[in-house]
């Protein structure tokens, strides 16, 4: 491990986290905001659903780590919501099945330290013309519905309601797009850079409002190394030096 330590702010769920690093991803844009404040952790796992993650939770967030987590960002249920396949196998899981893994999931981060924070994200819609139009030569059909991905959108808001999380209402969100289903998404499921752009504004707006104790919103977390030096930049009047720790003109957006 590389030092100095810092909070561990870690992305747990299924493709759209695994893919969070890509195409100006909203785990992309997490990392370069909290570029020197915490660092941003991957543990995304395309095409899973919320019973396999349940079965690795422990192994992925061990209860006897040295250093547990300051944040992990929950994402399972687009693909617990697919309609089940006829043989029985595949990624659907029962509505009521998803509630419980996300339950067990949440109570396991809760477990880990006293200062675990958690934010769910709940399933996003989907285009469902473009999901039928992209369907893989090589996969069984996939059906994916928007009435599937409300139901277990408003599950996981609930769950989350009656546990004290905090929770990102994904499917109601990328709604609020204009010209949602061509500007949120690639293939009418994973994100495009615009829709990862209203996941990250999400949740950053939560954590900034969140009453947690340390914050975690990034302005109010220590930057590393931030003293001045006699190696920064010249001033321009070639006098004294110019600290760019806290810098982010190079940003594409300015988050707040």
């Amino acid at each position: 491990m590389v030092g100095p330590a810092r909070p561990q702010i870690v992305l747990f769920g299924s493709s759209i986290v695994q893919m969070s690093f890509g195409h100006g991803g909203w785990g992309a844009i997490l990392s370069e905001v909290y570029a020197r404040k915490a660092d941003i952790i991957l543990r995304g796992y395309y095409g899973w659903n919320s019973s396999r993650a349940l079965e690795v939770v422990d192994q992925v967030f061990p209860k006897d780590a040295a250093v547990q987590p300051s944040l992990v960002i929950v994402y399972f249920g687009g693909n617990d919501s697919m309609a089940p396949h006829p043989s029985g196998l595949g990624p659907h899981v029962p509505l009521t099945e998803y509630v419980d893994n996300m339950k067990k999931i949440a109570l396991h981060l809760q477990s880990l330290s006293d200062s675990t924070r958690i934010i769910f994200l709940s399933s996003p819609p989907v285009d469902e013309a473009k999901v039928r139009q992209n369907q893989s030569p090589y996969l069984s059909e996939v059906i994916r519905t928007n009435d599937l991905c409300k139901t277990y959108s408003d599950a996981c808001v609930e769950l989350c309601q009656e546990l004290g999380l905090e929770v990102v209402d994904l499917f109601s969100t990328f709604q609020k797009a204009d010209d949602w289903k061509t500007v949120c998404f690639t293939d009418g499921i994973h994100l495009s850079a615009q829709g990862s752009k209203i996941v990250a504004g999400e949740i950053l707006r939560v954590v900034k409002e969140a009453e947690w104790n340390p914050s975690l919103h990034w302005k109010s977390m220590p930057t590393e190394f931030a003293d001045d030096s006699p190696y920064d930049l010249v001033s321009a009047d070639g006098k004294q030096t110019v600290n760019s720790s806290e810098w982010t003109y190079f940003w594409e957006e300015q988050w707040d």
